[in-house]
């Protein structure tokens, strides 16, 4: 099991504050459910006995009874009244549970319990439900497994190959953990990742927002998945649908679009002028949680490599806590900006540099940025092309120099 420290370390400061609930969030199947084991193994570290920790997946059938407040918050009172000391709860797939804030809010309060929830749907820390625990809860969000997670569980489960054979695979089939550990053929592991799409769909996406139309919710997916990292607006894809003869209004790709969002199957980008340092109103980019979920519902990612390596570096960046938007300067555009904190970094990202037009392309969009801040040129070549001030990266030791 990879321990996956980046976001153990994250957490290690809030365990055993009750005052603050623990949210973990993030796409189905990104690890949030063996992120809770992994956080009992540290309360364990610490002497925290077993048969305190309370563990639940409101996916389980068989919890269908608790699956509301009222029913839950008796059940977990009842529990906690038989421990002595403090009671550690983890709760699996929280979404599931209708008006769950209401419970957790009430057991935060009155209980000596310490608190962990993992979610699927952005929408249960929006609206009402963020009311109830408005400054009391921390959101940790988990991603697919970065390339150096992705690297150790190659190692862990004995798969051989170089640097650049390691990275082909990766390329295609993206970061799910459960793939690392299956040993799975390329067409089993695409049928998991479809698998996984359609539950993603029908669960976090339809479900959740009240959706009808199935087949029109996948045809902006397809298009969203086909146009990964290019700018369009939900008016470019009515039109698209115009032109298919199907007549979909823009405040309606908008809410489809929204789901995808909550559901964390997309990340949308706006843009930011930067001589001005403000968000632009034109077309905005969306990037895909996991690229290996484009390859198995739309194929093409070494035939869009391009894109692909785009949408890698973007959730590495997200991956690393930084803001991410796409740039505007000297009438060029930035793949991407990222900021955390005072810092501030440019980036390029292309296949290979391999024309002087190229090289001239990718590194002049920087040299129109007039400030000290880092730049840098992304690529899949193997030698340091860097000039001027910008620094030239090859994308795979990018990925690993965390």
């Amino acid at each position: 099991m990879i321990k996956r420290d980046a976001y153990i370390d994250k957490i290690r400061g809030f365990m055993d504050k009750p005052e603050l609930v623990k949210i973990i969030t993030g796409i189905r199947r990104s690890g949030k459910s063996v992120m809770l084991e992994l956080i009992r193994e540290e309360l364990r570290i610490f002497g925290v006995p077993e048969k305190n920790m309370l563990a639940y997946n409101f996916e389980n059938m068989e919890l269908e009874p608790l699956k509301n407040a009222v029913s839950l918050h008796k059940h977990l009172k009842e529990k906690i009244k038989t421990l002595k000391g403090r009671a550690y709860l983890f709760l699996d797939e929280m979404q599931e549970v209708e008006e769950w804030e209401k419970c957790v809010n009430s057991l935060r309060t009155n209980s000596n319990v310490d608190i962990y929830i993992t979610g699927s749907n952005a929408k249960m820390l929006t609206g009402a439900y963020a009311t109830f625990l408005a400054g009391r809860y921390i959101e940790i969000r988990m991603r697919p497994f970065s390339y150096i997670e992705y690297c150790e569980a190659e190692r862990e489960n004995g798969q051989k190959g170089n640097d650049a054979e390691v990275f082909k695979r990766y390329l295609k089939l993206g970061g799910m953990p459960v793939l690392s550990n299956l040993g799975l053929s390329d067409t089993e592991a695409k049928q998991y990742l479809r698998d996984i799409y359609a539950s993603v769909v029908i669960k976090d996406i339809m479900m959740q927002n009240n959706f009808r139309d199935v087949d029109l919710l996948e045809r902006i997916i397809l298009y969203v998945l086909a146009n990964v990292g290019k700018p369009f607006s939900a008016t470019s894809i009515s039109k698209y649908f115009k032109s298919e003869n199907r007549i979909v209004a823009p405040e309606t790709v908008l809410n489809y679009l929204k789901g995808c969002e909550d559901a964390f199957l997309f990340e949308r980008l706006r843009y930011l002028d930067v001589p001005g340092k403000r968000m632009l109103k034109i077309n905005e980019k969306y990037y895909v949680a996991d690229h290996g979920l484009r390859e198995a519902v739309y194929g093409n990612n070494e035939r869009d490599i391009e894109l692909v390596l785009e949408n890698i570096v973007c959730m590495e960046l997200k991956r690393r806590g930084y803001d991410v938007c796409v740039g505007r300067a000297g009438g060029k555009e930035i793949d991407f900006i990222a900021v955390k904190g005072e810092e501030r970094e440019y980036f390029q990202v292309c296949y290979l540099l391999a024309s002087e037009e190229t090289v001239e392309r990718e590194f002049g969009a920087l040299y129109s940025i007039h400030d000290n801040y880092p730049k840098y040129v992304l690529s899949l070549d193997e030698f340091d092309m860097s000039r001027e001030g910008i620094a030239h990266k090859n994308i795979r030791e990018f990925l690993k120099d965390s």
